[in-house]
């Protein structure tokens, strides 16, 4: 009976012992705890650390299903048309041409269709070249505040993109090579994901001061690799923004970080969408070579050469690490 009482309080203690909550995954090798800031300016304690109820939440987010895909045109700059994977018929009666660019936008967290980055793109791009802008609403795997669970939705929510892109294509016959993603923060990170799973095949992938929280050592981070030419803008590097090259070609506008005209560093985190947005009319921001991210930081850039930033075609077989300022109020290039 002794015996017994023993083996029970020591399986009591075992269960004790074992956490409830286990950690499976950890993003960072820093701070487990940090302050993210959302779209809006508001602080949120995050968990850099990945858990077994975060598995649980991120095992509810179904993107092939919940994601949704809103088509603007010039025949439609502002109400959109939705698209439906494997709806062939629905497609055929939306504006959509597939002899025509496709521009693909894919917002941050805490974001949606109504985000920022949306408001300024689409209009901006509709007015620069008639094009295909397809905004896709994560908002059902980006939208909550844990932060974590968004992180690893963000890998998801890529992979299922890019299954409605190959859907897209062998229905209209449209190629990887008339495609140019763009993404903002979290959705920087996701762009590339998009492009790695069609083979890095993309012509254009643009990451916009993709995220820097959760992403460090995280093997999903953007890479240079996942498009035929990729470009980074970085506004808000080593808080919001990720501080390291990633791209074919980084571009570190002001330093990378304090944007002229800012006060804070939610509006030097979407200081990139309206840089690109100058960039599609004006072509106007001229970057000039750095030896490295660290000289890009500092204006210390000596090396030869130079290179536009962002703008309306992709400059494949560029490549390199880029400085340039800007003003502080439209327009932003100084020429």
């Amino acid at each position: 009976m002794v015996a017994a009482a023993g083996f029970l309080l020591l399986g009591i203690v075992a269960v004790s012992a074992y956490p409830a909550d286990p950690v499976l995954k950890k993003y960072d090798d820093g701070l487990r705890y940090q302050y993210v800031r959302g779209p809006d300016g508001t602080p949120y304690l995050v968990d850099l650390w990945f858990k077994a109820s975060d598995a649980a939440e991120v095992a509810r987010y179904s993107p092939d299903t919940q994601n949704i895909y809103h088509l603007f045109t010039r025949a439609n700059p502002t109400v959109s048309q939705p698209l439906l994977v494997g709806e062939n018929g629905l497609l055929g009666l939306t504006n959509y041409a597939a002899h025509k660019r496709t521009v693909m936008i894919i917002h941050g967290w805490l974001d949606s269709v109504t985000a920022d980055v949306n408001t300024v793109l689409v209009p901006a791009f509709l007015s620069a070249e008639d094009v295909n802008v397809i905004v896709v609403d994560w908002s059902a795997g980006g939208g909550t505040i844990n932060y974590a669970a968004a992180v690893a939705n963000t890998v998801t929510s890529g992979e299922s993109v890019a299954r409605f892109i190959n859907w897209l294509n062998v229905v209209t016959g449209s190629v990887p090579g008339q495609y140019h993603i763009v993404g903002h923060s979290l959705g920087g990170h996701q762009a590339g994901i998009i492009g790695r799973n069609i083979n890095g095949n993309i012509a254009y992938i643009t990451a916009l001061d993709p995220a820097f929280p959760g992403w460090i050592t995280n093997e999903d981070k953007f890479r240079a690799d996942d498009g035929a030419y990729t470009e980074v803008i970085h506004t808000n590097t080593g808080v919001l923004g990720y501080i390291a090259t990633l791209g074919h070609a980084d571009f570190y506008p002001n330093g990378g970080v304090n944007m002229p005209g800012c006060s804070s560093q939610e509006c030097d985190h979407a200081r990139c969408f309206y840089y690109l947005a100058e960039s599609l009319t004006s072509g106007g921001f001229n970057g000039r070579r750095c030896a490295s991210y660290v000289t890009a930081m500092t204006g210390n850039c000596i090396l030869w050469g130079n290179l536009q930033m962002g703008g309306l075609v992709p400059k494949t077989g560029s490549s390199g690490i880029f400085y340039l300022q800007t003003n502080a109020a439209p327009p932003f290039s100084q020429g």
